[in-house]
């Protein structure tokens, strides 16, 4: 049975775990450009009171494997505080988490890096403070950040096949379960082994792309 067998065999199979997965991405990803960026926002301004602990929270996560993180909250977690909770939302809790911290930690290290010179001199021709944000900080910031920040959802799509170790039925978990059944190891996961590939290269090639064309040192300018 070769790949495309195993595709057009189980393809209802495959296409039930890729919604689960794109679901997933859809919280994870949502969660951690807008919570995050907002976090990453606040905390570059307000550096004692929200970047601090930020950056504490951060890097204690850092240090915390995701595996361990996930299997603390789907298990010791809930059994502590006597709840039970589908699988499929401390899943995307735990994700959320880390990309949120991740996130604002991008946000917030390429805020604190933007060089004030520039502000200063929109300052000195007359811009409001309004119109220096939005002509020239925020589209600078922008450019930095955007290809750190594609790069780092695509590691956060990633990490949703972890999600497959506490029973959500993820595209991973299917593959698991088919190869089960017929027991063809080598085409089951070259199939998703291509399904990440078709979705991850166009991905990092735009991340490439766009830190080769217009990210650059903005203290030498």
């Amino acid at each position: 049975m070769s790949v495309l067998d195993i595709l057009i065999n189980y393809h209802v199979a495959f296409l039930k775990g890729l919604c689960v997965t794109l679901q997933l991405c859809a919280i994870i990803w949502g969660c951690g450009t807008v919570i995050g960026g907002a976090l990453g926002w606040v905390g570059a301004h307000k550096r004692l009171t929200v970047g601090l602990p930020t950056r504490l929270i951060s890097f204690l996560l850092g240090g915390i494997p995701i595996l361990v993180f996930l299997f603390w909250l789907h298990y010791p977690a809930q059994a502590m505080f006597n709840v039970v909770i589908d699988p499929f939302y401390t899943a995307a809790f735990t994700l959320s988490i880390i990309n949120i911290f991740a996130v604002a930690d991008l946000v917030r290290g390429t805020l604190l890096d933007f060089p004030g010179q520039y502000l200063i001199a929109a300052k000195v021709t007359g811009l409001t403070r309004k119109q220096t944000v939005f002509r020239i900080q925020l589209p600078l910031i922008l450019r930095q950040i955007i290809p750190g920040l594609l790069l780092l959802q695509i590691a956060m799509l990633h990490t949703t096949l972890f999600a497959s170790l506490i029973s959500v039925e993820e595209i991973f978990r299917v593959a698991q379960r088919i190869n089960a059944q017929i027991y063809r190891p080598v085409e089951i996961y070259t199939a998703l082994g291509v399904f990440f590939l078709a979705v991850c290269l166009p991905v990092n090639g735009l991340a490439y792309w766009l830190r080769q064309r217009f990210t650059r040192n903005l203290s030498e300018q």
